[in-house]
């Protein structure tokens, strides 16, 4: 019998209930990146199948764009470090546990800072980028779970379009 999907897990204890969806949806995320990657070279994860985004991008993004919108979520701007990363997310070469390892880091992140929420801080305004879009520290929270998660769905499809190749594209 397999496991229930995360948010059917029950409450996460010591975690306010409004933050718990936020975070089971980052373990979905894990387990379910593990699973449709298990198996795929290098070539596969960085392959182009039809001229779209590779497998490669879409984990080294979901990991880049968590750790960017963190950085937002504790009101600070974009690092040097940080833009910089962004700028190698479509370089192609590091294997599928380097990118999971990128990935799982990146998570690591989200939650201890997600747990590390006051609940009373929910409402409190952020800004996003240069612009300084305006927004609510529930609103970064929930958006770095959903843009996990919408990357995860992407990741999914790459890795069926690859598979289904059966030579790299």
């Amino acid at each position: 019998m397999t496991a229930p999907e995360p948010w059917l897990r029950g409450p996460l204890p010591g975690v306010h209930p409004l933050l718990a969806p936020p975070l089971r949806t980052l373990q979905q995320v894990r387990e379910e990146l593990a699973a449709c990657t298990e198996g795929l070279t290098s070539e596969q994860i960085w392959a182009r199948p039809h001229g779209l985004t590779s497998l490669g991008f879409h984990l080294r993004h979901l990991a880049g764009s968590t750790d960017r919108l963190s950085a937002y979520l504790r009101g600070e701007p974009l690092s040097e470090a940080l833009l910089a990363a962004m700028r190698r997310e479509g370089e192609p070469g590091a294997s599928r546990e380097e990118l999971l390892a990128e990935v799982n880091a990146a998570l690591d992140r989200a939650e201890a800072l997600f747990r590390s929420l006051d609940p009373a801080s929910l409402t409190e305004p952020r800004a996003v980028g240069r612009k300084a879009l305006p927004t609510t520290v529930v609103g970064l929270v929930f958006h770095i779970a959903e843009h996990a998660f919408r990357h995860l769905g992407q990741a999914v499809s790459a890795a069926k379009l690859v598979r289904a190749a059966g030579t790299i594209c």
